[in-house]
């Protein structure tokens, strides 16, 4: 019974910081859009803020899992970054966003959120 409320837990602590991930991003590209509005940016600077939204987000997620997490921390960021980046992807394929996007953008994007979370998990 314990290690069932343990894992449902631990669930809960992976929906709630990926949730706040989320969150983060969201913040992070309001604040880009409104750059956007309000001055000329470039598509390097936009490039550029939404490959930090998508570390910042995901480090932020792996950290805060990282300080619940007993062992092993790495794996559980890295574990919050995959999350992060499926459902990332499948909101992309069910908005039809995904399909201008060459497949080594769609791998780099993976690779930036799993080793974000993972960073985050390891520097908990």
């Amino acid at each position: 019974m314990d290690k069932v409320l343990h894992r449902n837990s631990r669930v809960t602590v992976i929906l709630k910081n990926l949730l706040l991930s989320y969150v983060v991003t969201g913040l992070m590209l309001l604040l880009l859009s409104v750059l956007m509005l309000k001055m000329d940016v470039s598509n390097k600077i936009l490039s550029g803020g939404i490959t930090v939204t998508y570390i910042l987000s995901t480090f932020l997620g792996g950290f805060l899992f990282g300080k619940s997490a007993s062992q092993k921390r790495f794996l559980w960021g890295l574990l919050i970054g995959a999350l992060y980046f499926v459902i990332l992807f499948l909101i992309s394929v069910l908005t039809g966003s995904v399909m201008g996007m060459e497949a080594s953008r769609v791998f780099t994007v993976m690779l930036l959120c799993i080793f974000g979370g993972m960073l985050g998990g390891m520097l908990s």
